[in-house]
């Protein structure tokens, strides 16, 4: 009992400190030594529900509910598990199960409201829900576009898609009939006239009366009353903390960040949902190079976010800020791991293009963190030896791992080369004979096993190529000496032969450059008009060189 109860106290502590996923497995373990602690099942799945594992935090509600059914908590568990799924219906029952329970629980009272609101909004879609898009649809509408030129209408936009609920207080300006004409879809207006549109009744009315017009109807008809001022029905906390937010706006700008500070602290004080305010005070921490706080104030603003249902897309600028703090401290686990949460609230390109450098920058540093010479060196030995065995498969392993340790020896690749020859991987020994002559260009053995490993694949041509270059380092090397002849003597047989002209060509993609180069086109028209012509041409030494590809390869012959 005291394990789990210690248990308990941590888990509650790491969940007061937003350490979720490090709360839920201390619940776990307190879990694991009382499995009839309501309380822990009821802490572990309000700490599901912040990780958003709505399903896992649903049936520990219900495990709490099983084992204390009289207990209100239990209920507004499962109710919030319930609205997070958006089975609305099935929360509202639970809300109200659980007020038979407990009637007199104002969890489940508020919970139940908000299940019901929520049942409300699926039927009727909230038009001030997305701020942004809300003003750029009304900002191109002919009707509303004019009101934008009072500053009051931009602040009432503001605090209704902050507070829907408003829209009670907000229905009587004038200007509210067009907005939500706008917003909607269709004409919510009056029908034009000289008044109001009177109720009907069951009344017949006197046609002479309907279709005689009031003499003190005609003139106001014909000149209407104009409409008074708009009243800013904005609360004074509210406009006063936009006033603050501006002020810190401008002084960040200036880079005056101690003044930014203090103005958008008294303007989260006067409007404590406007999580904006948060985040461009992360903003400021960010260029103090202050991660914590920066953190420190992200966090809040999501932890205020969540509460008041507020715009997603703020909520994935607030990730995206702990996101950036990590990275610029290098630590890019944890930055993907909120570029994650920003992009699952919000899918950006910017978030995504920041995701994928620190998913670069880890593989880097895991690829880093892997090299030891030292290591490389003994794998090196162990591949030597199985190498002389005759083991060329444990050879093989351990080159690749020798080459992972220490990637820039070019050595190994020569070795591992040897090694794919002797299991006929002749492409692969190809591969890392052109990586290690890229690494040590002067390193003979790379440029006869290339030879070799051109000259098992029938490439007579590219594997004289690549002897003649070990030739070039050492002249008197007897291995490249012997395979320039057998390529050449090869070279004889096959040079006439049609189908073999045609292989050679095929796989040397020299030979198709050469070929479709339009001034080699010219001149091997001129040679073949006029033999003579060659002499000229062979003093200039780059077609000198194409010529003699295309003699090497059998596309030209001299007679």
């Amino acid at each position: 009992q005291a394990s789990a109860e210690e248990f308990k106290k941590k888990g509650n502590a790491a969940l007061t400190a937003g350490n979720n996923e490090e709360a839920i497995n201390f619940y776990t373990e307190g879990i694991k030594l009382d499995e009839t602690n309501h309380l822990l099942y009821s802490n572990r799945s309000a700490a599901y529900a912040k990780v958003k594992k709505y399903e896992e935090s649903l049936k520990d509600a219900e495990k709490v509910i099983k084992l204390r059914p009289d207990w209100g908590k239990g209920y507004s568990r499962k109710g919030a598990a319930l609205i997070y799924l958006e089975r609305y219906q099935d929360a509202k029952s639970c809300y109200e199960f659980g007020l038979t329970k407990d009637s007199q629980n104002e969890g489940l009272k508020a919970g139940l409201k908000d299940a019901i609101k929520c049942m409300s909004d699926e039927e009727m879609p909230n038009p001030f829900m997305h701020y942004e898009e809300m003003v750029y649809k009304l900002q191109h509408n002919d009707k509303t576009k004019p009101y934008f030129d009072d500053p009051s209408y931009e602040k009432m936009l503001y605090q209704l898609s902050q507070n829907p609920s408003t829209l009670t207080k907000q229905i009587r300006d004038p200007r509210m009939q067009n907005t939500l004409s706008a917003l909607l879809g269709f004409d919510l207006t009056m029908p034009a006239g000289n008044g109001d549109v009177p109720m009907e009744t069951d009344e017949v009315p006197n046609p002479a009366t309907a279709s005689a017009p009031s003499p003190a109807a005609a003139p106001a008809s014909a000149k209407p009353a104009t409409p008074p001022p708009a009243e800013n029905t904005q609360p004074a906390n509210i406009q006063d903390s936009l006033k603050e937010k501006e002020l810190g706006n401008s002084a960040y700008k200036k880079k005056d960040f101690e003044a930014a500070l203090e103005h958008y602290d008294k303007a989260f004080s006067l409007d404590p949902l406007n999580i904006t305010i948060l985040t461009n005070k992360a903003a400021v921490y960010f260029e103090l190079s202050d991660f914590e706080k920066c953190r420190e104030a992200c966090h809040k603003a999501i932890e205020v976010g969540r509460e008041n249902r507020i715009d997603y897309k703020l909520v994935a600028k607030a990730f995206c800020r702990i996101g950036n703090s990590y990275m610029k401290e290098k630590n890019y686990k944890s930055a993907v791991q909120f570029y994650n949460k920003s992009l699952t609230e919000h899918r950006t390109k910017d978030v995504l293009s920041k995701l994928q450098q620190c998913e670069k920058a880890i593989a880097e540093q895991e690829r880093l963190a892997f090299i030891n010479p030292e290591l490389s060196l003994q794998e090196k030995e162990k591949g030597n030896a199985f190498f002389k065995e005759g083991k060329f498969p444990e050879a093989l392993k351990c080159y690749t791992e020798a080459i992972k340790r220490n990637p820039e020896d070019a050595k190994l690749y020569s070795n591992r080369a040897a090694c794919y020859m002797k299991l006929a991987e002749f492409q692969l020994a190809l591969k890392d004979c052109d990586a290690c002559i890229a690494k040590d260009p002067k390193f003979i053995k790379a440029h006869i096993r290339k030879g070799a490993a051109l000259e098992a694949m029938k490439e007579n041509s590219r594997a004289l190529d690549a002897y003649q270059k070990a030739m070039d380092i050492d002249p008197n090397n007897a291995e490249a000496s012997d395979g320039c002849r057998r390529c050449l003597h090869s070279d004889y047989q096959t040079r006439n032969d049609p189908k073999e002209v045609e292989k050679r060509v095929r796989n040397d993609p020299e030979v198709g450059r050469i070929m479709s180069d339009p001034a080699m086109k010219m001149i091997l028209e001129q040679i073949q008009r006029d033999p003579k012509a060659l002499q000229e041409h062979m003093k200039n030494p780059q077609v000198a060189r194409n010529i003699q590809k295309l003699l090497d390869v059998g596309i030209l012959s001299v007679r």
